[in-house]
């Protein structure tokens, strides 16, 4: 079966589905998106996504394409047409098509809507987790507003290359010696009285939604969270390290630029704070 997207409008097969070549979000990377999870038939963190997406709108004077029952029934149907129960969903809103011109088009110019579905992997997730994962170092190299959930990636996937190409799965972002988050996910390290740390939200890092509801999973299980800047060198001498993201959760990694961590195994802290942030998320 052809996969199916939804493109301003309509359903169409992946093959065959296209945007203006004056579409902003081709011409300037002028667009936004956001990816939800799917497992077992159901949504995870949705209405932090939701939120998400409408704060990235604001924040670019960007109109939304529309209201959030509807972008409900689209998402829906682009899944039920995909026949998945454990997908990605990706949404992507552009500022629409114009004549080439960096000032903002005129105004009532309809935003672009996009909206596809692939098939997601629960159990590669799970077994990442049980290994654990090795991430490098990088320099954070991206602009001034990450907290906005933008298109503009090339920085990220340059360090998603780097990554790769050195045999790791993500990149530790650096700057000023201070990691700020990785390249498709957000960094964290337990200290040694047990604590979590991650970078504190604002214009440095994207406030991930999984992050987030990791928070919320740690205050629960009545684990203290720092939100504060921490550095290379300490992330390297933490007991633990580990990662979340809404297509990882929360994994743990086990080695930094060659580095090992802790015991060089997923720690206990990240084992169970993933246990109950799956449990969190499934029970909606």
């Amino acid at each position: 079966m052809s996969r199916i997207a939804y493109v301003n409008g309509q359903y169409v097969p992946v093959s065959k589905a296209m945007v203006h070549i004056e579409d902003r979000g081709y011409q300037f990377a002028d667009g936004i998106y956001e990816v939800c999870t799917v497992v077992n038939g159901r949504y995870w963190d949705m209405e932090g996504h939701l939120a998400r997406l409408d704060r990235s709108l604001r924040e670019l004077q960007m109109d939304a394409p529309m209201d959030h029952a509807a972008l409900r029934v689209v998402m829906k149907e682009v899944v039920r047409r995909n026949r998945l129960k454990n997908a990605l969903v990706y949404m992507q809103v552009t500022r629409g098509v114009a004549p080439r011109n960096h000032a903002f088009p005129p105004e009532g110019t309809p935003p672009s809507l996009v909206i596809t579905a692939r098939r997601f992997n629960l159990n590669r997730g799970d077994a990442l987790a049980e290994s654990g994962v090795s991430v490098i170092s990088h320099p954070d190299i991206r602009w001034g507003r990450v907290d906005i959930k933008t298109v503009g990636l090339l920085p990220n996937a340059l360090a998603k290359q780097a990554a790769s190409e050195a045999g790791a799965y993500e990149a530790f972002l650096v700057r000023d010696g201070y990691v700020t988050e990785c390249s498709s996910s957000n960094a964290w390290i337990v200290d040694e009285s047990g604590a979590l740390v991650t970078h504190p939200k604002g214009n440095t890092i994207l406030g991930g939604i999984t992050r987030q509801t990791a928070i919320a999973c740690a205050e629960e299980l009545q684990i203290k969270v720092i939100e504060r800047p921490f550095t290379l060198e300490e992330a390297k001498a933490a007991p633990e390290a580990f990662l979340t993201s809404a297509t990882s959760f929360v994994t743990p990694v086990t080695a930094i630029d060659g580095v090992r961590i802790g015991s060089g195994k997923p720690g206990p802290v990240a084992r169970r704070l993933r246990e109950a942030y799956k449990a969190r998320a499934a029970r909606g």
